[in-house]
């Protein structure tokens, strides 16, 4: 079975400082890289770099950040002739990591706004639909009702935190949120399946908490989406859902650990020999 993901795209720009500058400070950096980044690339590309067959569904543009998007997820393994092409720029963002891993950025959105869902087809054999919330609800709507209509189960990662209309809500067989998420959403979707990420302190889902992994964090930008896709992409390949969140808390640990440019050798095998050294100690 395969894996849609359906989501944004962007070419972040990350930038380290000592700390996040307060308003109307200049701080004075120390590197900047340029990494493939969204959420729905990100999970799509962890799902990928874990085994998983991944399709692709979004929007990026014609500039030169959308070349280098185009190139990344056909390079990592991902299927992308559902990929869409706006006359217009890229998705981008901008990110300041302090000395202590944490971080802070801007969105722009772009041609994810752009994206026509009409056009996109569930793919056969597709088991699960992922979405998130950095592309329009009239999208998410859409593809979340095409996916049942097909017979997939559809998870969203409500992030950012936003409104969710009940039709929406009704269609999605499980949320993911992390603390933050969590609170905004408590109230208006308390029966909704629900898994929430909790940091350095793991998972909860199902009443059970799942204890972290405990690592030296270099940055904890996109350990979320590291996570998301790892999940998605161990239950499509029918790993339990307990294996398949264990396995995806090592990969989004290791992910923290690494410096930017060797998060991209993060493999299964990587992942298995963290694991088998963790239950070593």
């Amino acid at each position: 079975m395969s894996l849609l993901v359906a989501g944004s795209l962007h070419l972040d720009v990350v930038l380290r400082a000592p700390y996040l500058p307060k308003l109307d400070e200049t701080v004075a950096g120390s590197s900047v890289d340029y990494v493939f980044g969204g959420k729905g690339g990100n999970q799509a590309i962890s799902a990928a770099r874990m085994g998983a067959t991944v399709h692709f569904a979004g929007r990026a543009g014609s500039d030169l950040f959308g070349d280098m998007i185009r190139e990344t997820l056909t390079e990592s393994g991902v299927e992308v002739s559902q990929l869409q092409r706006d006359v217009g720029p890229s998705g981008m963002s901008a990110a300041i990591v302090d000395a202590n891993g944490e971080y802070g950025a801007v969105i722009v959105s772009a041609a994810n706004l752009n994206i026509v869902a009409t056009d996109i087809n569930i793919p056969q054999k597709t088991s699960l639909v992922i979405l998130q919330n950095e592309i329009p609800e009239k999208v998410n709507l859409t593809l979340a009702h095409k996916a049942k209509a097909a017979g997939a189960k559809v998870w969203l990662n409500a992030a950012p935190a936003r409104e969710l209309p009940k039709n929406l809500v009704e269609a999605v067989d499980l949320l993911i949120v992390n603390r933050v998420e969590a609170k905004f959403y408590s109230d208006s979707i308390p029966a909704k399946s629900v898994l929430t990420t909790l940091g350095a302190r793991g998972v909860y889902y199902n009443n059970v908490l799942y204890a972290g992994l405990l690592v030296d964090v270099v940055s904890t930008h996109g350990a979320g989406d590291m996570f998301v896709g790892t999940l998605a992409g161990q239950v499509v390949r029918g790993k339990s859902m307990a294996d398949a969140i264990r396995f995806a808390q090592a990969a989004a640990a290791l992910h923290v650990s690494c410096q930017l440019d060797r998060r991209k050798d993060i493999n299964p095998q990587s992942v298995k020999t963290f694991l088998e050294n963790q239950d070593n100690l």
